[in-house]
């Protein structure tokens, strides 16, 4: 085990044996390449976060260039405009083309309800990030946001569609700033899954110079979501530090009982075998 705090240990083990007490020996092990990703918007984003600078952006097909999907599921997603909000009802007739047989994940940041109401025909469920506090919201995304206005766009989208949750670790600048209140207002919530994604400093962007949160401090906030949501299925998903930093993070997303990683190391596999974990393989977006 790489942590270090007794305490912390001593809680990785209670967490492990609270998911033994409520789920089958199994883990998924994610190699999301049957999942489309699609941009509403192109490359283009007015926030230019601090974390993403467009970055991500830029990996995905442009929805007025797509044409025809073989891919079983679709991830839209794109830049958000200066309010937050992803330009969901811009392109709609090109994504009801792409709709019939396709499982539809979307990304939507801030919505209103009319909003919702166009583009929920085309949607099956919603990954939505959460942040935990303001100052993170501002200083990364530049907007005046609060863990309240979080939770109504949650609660809003939840009326019409499945929601599943995003919790980036390290959001603001690799500073733990926010997570654990994200966490307490997602347990006054109905929630069926929950994705748990780290920083990862990006070339190009604001935090390009950063460091990710230490291993400790995200085994913390594991361990903490495993304790707090000991039936819901939790995943880290595929935002995450590679190399070194992911060999030991994925190990102790393990150890902390997490349900599914993907693109995990070849270093969590071998301690999922080691556990007695029977391994299944999923090969499209983690929340679907």
């Amino acid at each position: 085990m790489v942590v270090e705090s007794r305490e912390l240990a001593e809680r990785v083990e209670l967490a492990w044996s609270v998911r033994a007490s409520h789920f089958p020996m199994v883990i998924g092990f994610d190699y999301p390449v049957d999942t489309a990703l699609i941009s509403l918007s192109g490359d283009r984003c007015d926030l230019n976060c601090a974390h993403c600078g467009g970055h991500y952006l830029k990996h995905m097909r442009p929805i007025w260039d797509v044409g025809e999907v073989d891919a079983p599921s679709c991830l839209i997603s794109g830049g958000c405009d200066a309010r937050g909000r992803v330009p969901v009802t811009s392109h709609l007739e090109e994504v009801a083309a792409l709709r019939v047989g396709k499982v539809m994940n979307w990304h939507v940041g801030f919505i209103d309800r009319e909003e919702i109401e166009a583009v929920a025909p085309y949607v099956d469920l919603i990954s939505f990030d959460l942040v935990g506090d303001a100052d993170t919201a501002r200083e990364v995304y530049g907007l005046d946001k609060t863990i309240q206005d979080y939770v109504d766009t949650y609660r809003l989208l939840q009326e019409y569609v499945r929601v599943v949750p995003h919790l980036t670790i390290g959001l603001r600048g690799g500073r733990i700033s926010g997570e654990y209140e994200a966490l307490r207002a997602l347990s006054g919530l109905d929630m069926e899954e929950l994705v748990l994604l780290v920083l990862i400093p990006t070339q190009g962007t604001r935090y390009a110079d950063r460091q990710p949160p230490s291993i400790e401090a995200v085994t913390g906030i594991m361990t903490e979501a495993r304790l707090l949501f000991p039936r819901t299925p939790i995943n880290l998903g595929c935002m995450r530090p590679h190399g070194e930093y992911r060999a030991k993070l994925d190990v102790m997303a393990v150890r902390c009982g997490l349900n599914k990683i993907v693109s995990p190391a070849r270093e969590a596999v071998r301690v999922a075998e080691q556990l007695g974990l029977e391994i299944v393989h999923t090969r499209e977006c983690c929340a679907i």
